[in-house]
């Protein structure tokens, strides 16, 4: 994206000749060979400072590299005083996170017996100026591969999916839609469904793959029945929508627990299961009976 590296031009031109930067890093995606690049990806900086008040309490100085339109900032109590940050979009459509360390801080994370995670992810040196980055550590890029679960965490979360399923079910025989919304999009998914994926491609490629935040990669690795399906547990406001959306849930979550279970050497919650697809049918048929009435 022609836009983007001149921005990243201009930043570390900028950085060169301002004697208040002492370092400076290129982190994240850009430079990490496991992180999809495309032309939405950020740029993400960290600047190291002798003093970083007159840059964290100021944002003038963040003109220099185009009209901001929109900006987050977090200070240093945010980050238990190791640094700030500023993540700032221009009208260019450039999408710039700059964190700003104190140069105390910074030499103690490279003295750190493992890198930060900011750092193990990918990181080029633009900048050093005294020599502070003698001696970082290689990143590994091991901080954002699938970890595998201990048997105890995946009875754990199978447990938790099989209990939150039950609200669902009655949000959705309420007519409680916004709450119904937060089990399925804020638990079943984001807690449950989505370690759930990530394990079962894990545990197909020897534990040694990122599928990204959030499930980004989901559909690259996933069969293409299988992520058609998923696709279905995404529903909208109707509520048959979401009763259907719910079942597919369970028929998802007992598929992949189970093939799980055999690929670990685990036991899969069968018994837990039975029971909980009982009561959801008992309560969807309670539902149904009200409103045909």
């Amino acid at each position: 994206m022609k836009a983007r590296d001149e921005k990243l031009q201009q930043i570390i031109d900028w950085a060169k000749n301002n004697n208040d930067i002492r370092a400076a890093l290129l982190t994240s995606s850009l430079v990490n060979p496991l992180a999809p690049v495309d032309d939405f990806s950020d740029i993400d900086i960290d600047f190291v400072f002798e003093n970083i008040d007159p840059y964290q309490f100021n944002n003038t100085w963040l003109s220099h590299f185009g009209s901001p339109i929109a900006m987050v900032e977090e200070d240093e109590t945010f980050f238990e005083g190791k640094h700030a940050m500023k993540m700032v979009l221009y009208n260019d459509n450039v999408k710039v996170d700059f964190k700003l360390y104190k140069k105390s801080a910074f030499i103690n994370d490279v003295k750190e017996p493992e890198l930060p995670e900011d750092w193990d992810v990918g990181y080029t040196i633009l900048l050093d100026k005294d020599g502070i980055t003698k001696g970082i550590k290689l990143p590994t890029y091991q901080s954002v591969l699938i970890k595998k679960p201990t048997e105890k965490r995946y009875q754990q979360l199978l447990n938790d999916f099989w209990w939150d399923m039950t609200y669902v079910a009655k949000c959705l025989a309420r007519d409680e839609l916004f709450y119904a919304k937060f089990m399925s999009e804020n638990m079943m998914r984001t807690d449950y469904l989505v370690p759930l994926i990530e394990w079962y491609i894990a545990s197909a490629h020897q534990w040694n793959i990122t599928t990204n935040k959030h499930g980004r990669l989901f559909k690259k690795y996933v069969p293409l029945d299988l992520w058609k399906r998923i696709e279905r547990t995404f529903s909208g406001s109707n509520m048959e929508e979401n009763w259907n959306a719910l079942f597919v849930y369970a028929d998802i979550a007992a598929e992949l627990g189970v093939e799980l279970a055999q690929r670990l050497d685990y036991t899969y919650p069968a018994g837990l299961e039975k029971n909980v697809r009982k009561y959801l049918e008992a309560v969807k048929a309670k539902y149904d009976s009200r409103i045909s009435m």
